[in-house]
């Protein structure tokens, strides 16, 4: 009998207690009016926050939230409103704490925040055809010093089944031929890659782990966890901190040193998230990103999301040699002598160096 009088003092306690030193209500008085929301949200809108009153509670002050920041208060029920102008695409997490007759609630919605763009639909030529390792289940690629740094997966194959080995590589573009080469441990599968600040970073898909490397050597210096569990997918960097996807429609800004969560943005087109947002490439302030299995390039604004533009590359793969374990698009290098793009593709037998115009 003691016992059951002692949890239930721990569960009313857990109850009553509220801050400013009113009580805390589990009954749901308040929920936000969500026939005054729209369906989907753009930069250009301004979003209204109104509460509904089930119980008719006379209410002293409300304190709207966004994301978990304090947007403002109100008396009463008046409404309130925010310029979603500087906002991040993607689901907008509203909270209202609502004070009332002595006690305070707390309420939670959501709106989505998409793009108001419609993205161009750019066009390429090809201005040369250099030679691919068809091996070489590409993941990551990007220019240093006039040759590439290439990144690879163990890709199990479309039609062989043969698993290939994961590997870091120096390569001469215009041959082919590697010339530094580290294998990765059969149970790491090796993705996108980046070099700054003369180190290579190098991403696993689920091993949680990164992989840093002297830029000139190849000897790898450390390990360094994620901030979270995630998939590694593709790498990049602004010039400051790193730009990690994992799959999904988030590209992750990341600490080079630490490896921790810096900021995110969601990928968006007019009417919708882009998922499987895949290989990165940084190119004059903007991000290249390959679109898992489109075949496509997305370039992207790195401030809030949105897909700015579509390069179409779906012919390129019909240009490469057919063989059972050839696989999508993957792989973006710019290389800022020329302003070209090198893009190539998971066991490809040639990478193509293209222009892009409107």
């Amino acid at each position: 009998m003691k016992n059951y009088n002692l949890l239930s003092i721990i569960l009313l306690g857990t109850v009553i207690i509220g801050c400013n030193g009113s009580k805390k209500t589990t009954e749901n008085y308040f929920s936000f009016d969500n026939s005054k929301f729209k369906a989907e949200y753009h930069n250009e809108d301004v979003l209204s926050l109104e509460l509904l009153n089930a119980e008719n509670k006379k209410i002293d002050s409300v304190v709207y939230y966004v994301n978990d920041k304090n947007i403002g208060s109100k008396k009463g029920l008046k409404k309130i409103t925010f310029d979603l102008k500087d906002q991040k695409l993607g689901y907008q997490n509203l909270k209202a704490l609502v004070y009332f007759e002595g006690e305070n609630q707390e309420t939670t919605g959501r709106v989505e925040l998409v793009s108001s763009i419609q993205p161009k639909l750019l066009s390429y030529k090809i201005v040369n055809t250099y030679p691919h390792d068809v091996k070489a289940y590409t993941q990551g690629l990007e220019f240093y010093r006039d040759t590439l740094i290439e990144g690879t997966g163990n890709g199990s194959g479309n039609g062989t089944g043969i698993r290939g080995i994961s590997s870091l590589r120096k390569t001469d573009y215009k041959t082919g031929k590697v010339h530094k080469i580290v294998e990765l441990p059969e149970d790491v599968f090796g993705e996108g890659v980046t070099v700054l600040n003369n180190k290579i970073f190098q991403l696993t898909w689920k091993n949680n782990e990164a992989y840093v490397y002297n830029v000139d050597t190849f000897k790898k210096e450390k390990t360094v966890p994620y901030f979270k569990k995630i998939e590694g997918w593709g790498l990049t960097n602004d010039g400051k901190n790193l730009l990690m996807s994992d799959g999904t429609e988030k590209i992750w800004s990341v600490n080079p040193e630490t490896f921790k969560e810096v900021d995110y943005i969601n990928v968006y087109t007019a009417s919708s998230k882009i998922k499987a947002v895949n290989e990165l490439e940084w190119i004059d302030g903007k991000i290249y990103a390959n679109v898992y299995q489109m075949d496509a390039i997305a370039i992207i604004n790195p401030k809030n999301g949105a897909v700015e533009a579509i390069i179409n590359l779906v012919d390129l793969k019909s240009k490469v040699t057919q063989h059972k374990d050839i696989d999508v698009l993957n792989g973006i290098a710019y290389n800022p002598k020329t302003k070209t793009i090198f893009v190539t593709g998971k066991n490809w037998d040639k990478m193509f160096e293209i222009k892009v115009s409107e």
